[in-house]
């Protein structure tokens, strides 16, 4: 397999894709429904997947009620999901292999996520890896989310480079889409969303690891 055209940057998503958080968000939300008496599952937690706070919002009071206290929901939910990232936050498979290849072919990094810049410095700083993109665009950077273009769109943007050259990695149905949408190429990483036929159109690839990925570049010179 070869890449449609020459990379000159990478833009990677972070939750599910650099870090191994989105099984502790899914322990965590589970765990809370459970305190407010609501039947969270893990295919409810994987609708979700990829989705802001406020889109998240609305999809619990369609579930579960208007009435349904989202914000103590969330509350109890981040409380928790920062107890257990303390204990258990493990960076995925192949991130520090592929962004010493990185290094080494001198690219140009970012980062485009929708989680919040705070969790973005707290989370990769346990790893001191921030100082190895060139970028970040976060969740206040833009007022249109994954799945619109407009964090991938910043993210070239701010690196300089045509979001033509830029290869995305993502994990999610939603971030595939945003990538897509900004006209990059695009390799989902699967965590817990398997590919869909509309994530191998999407895609130029669909790669089971960041290892695959980074034989990929390697391949491609």
């Amino acid at each position: 397999m070869s890449f449609p055209r020459r990379v000159e940057a990478v833009v990677f998503d972070m939750d599910g894709l650099l870090l191994d958080t989105e099984t502790v968000y899914r322990a965590a939300m589970i765990d809370a429904g459970q305190a407010f008496g609501v039947p969270v599952t893990a295919a409810t937690y994987a609708s979700m997947v990829g989705k802001t706070n406020p889109e998240c919002a609305v999809m619990l009071r369609d579930l579960y009620g208007e009435t349904f206290p989202v914000k103590p929901f969330f509350e109890r939910l981040w409380a928790d999901v920062e107890l257990l990232l303390e204990a258990e936050i493990r960076l995925k498979d192949g991130v520090q292999e592929i962004l010493d290849h990185l290094d080494e072919l001198g690219l140009p990094r970012a980062i485009a996520t929708s989680n919040g810049l705070p969790a973005v410095e707290r989370y990769l700083g346990r790893f001191d890896l921030l100082p190895r993109f060139h970028a970040v665009v976060a969740h206040d950077d833009v007022t249109r989310h994954k799945p619109h273009p407009d964090p991938y769109l910043l993210a070239a943007q701010r690196l300089g480079v045509d979001p033509l050259a830029c290869l995305a990695l993502e994990d999610s149905h939603p971030g595939v889409r945003a990538a897509h949408g900004a006209g990059m190429m695009t390799i989902m990483v699967p965590d817990i969303l398997d590919p869909t036929e509309e994530m191998h159109e999407k895609c130029v690839h669909i790669a089971d690891s960041l290892h695959v990925v980074l034989d990929l570049l390697k391949r491609a010179g």
